[in-house]
């Protein structure tokens, strides 16, 4: 079930799991504008994805892209990891389906834990600005990087935190 919201009501909704008290934690030092590690997103050079280590197998992906067209995204899931999604400076529409609704058209797990899906129409759109964060867990299919107009996709920057499901307690 993903959880979806300003960072505030996403802790609310993840109260109680260790593994996303550390995360969540990481993802406000992101969004604060005075942080290093805010500044260091700010870096990173477009079209670039920069690994930064956070401990217990929790790990984070900075990103910068141009948001693309819809009929550019693919949809995907993971079977290890849950991805919290933090848009850092940008926007961008994130799509979301139940992955029991989408049929796998490529499966790169375990090697490298994606799972891609033909397209499909069944999903909703989430709208996400800077400070909105995303959950999704491996039932969560998702279309990230999307474009709210195509004639001018936004520069985004993102950080993905991936949490080990194993560490991860599910939301009550």
């Amino acid at each position: 079930m993903a959880v979806f919201g300003s960072l505030a009501t996403v802790r609310a909704q993840l109260a109680g799991s260790p593994a996303f008290t550390a995360a969540l934690d990481y993802v406000a030092r992101c969004l604060d504008a005075s942080s290093a590690e805010h500044r260091r997103v700010l870096g990173v050079p477009v079209d670039t994805s920069e690994r930064v280590e956070l401990g217990d197998g929790v790990f984070a992906l900075e990103q910068a892209y141009r948001a693309k067209p819809r009929a550019d995204g693919r949809w995907e899931s993971h079977r290890a990891y849950v991805d919290v999604q933090v848009i850092v400076a940008g926007e961008e529409v994130m799509e979301l389906a139940d992955v029991g609704g989408l049929r796998v058209a490529e499966d790169f797990t375990p090697a490298r834990d994606v799972l891609f899906y033909h397209a499909s129409d069944a999903g909703s759109s989430l709208r996400s600005t800077a400070g909105t964060v995303a959950v999704f867990f491996p039932v969560d299919g998702h279309k990230p990087s999307l474009a709210l107009d195509p004639a001018a996709p936004a520069l985004v920057r993102k950080t993905v935190v991936k949490v080990p499901v194993t560490l991860a307690a599910a939301p009550a």
